[in-house]
């Protein structure tokens, strides 16, 4: 039986990863949040992120969604 080729993958990640430090007080604030409605500290800081590109460049943020 022929070995199957496989064929390297060229597409491009729909998602970056990013290391981010925070001062002790705000990250415990973050955990408040993220422990309050029950979702991750990065769900809550990406959430705030998009809200503030949003209120920032409000025409990026309707651009970038299909």
């Amino acid at each position: 039986m022929a070995a199957k080729s496989e064929k390297p993958t060229t597409h491009t990640p729909k998602t970056v990863r990013a290391s981010v430090s925070f001062p002790r007080e705000l990250y415990e604030s973050l955990e408040q949040i993220a422990q309050e409605k029950k979702v991750s500290v990065a769900w809550v800081v990406r959430d705030a992120v998009e809200k503030y590109v949003a209120e920032k460049w409000p025409l990026f943020e309707r651009e970038a969604r299909p």
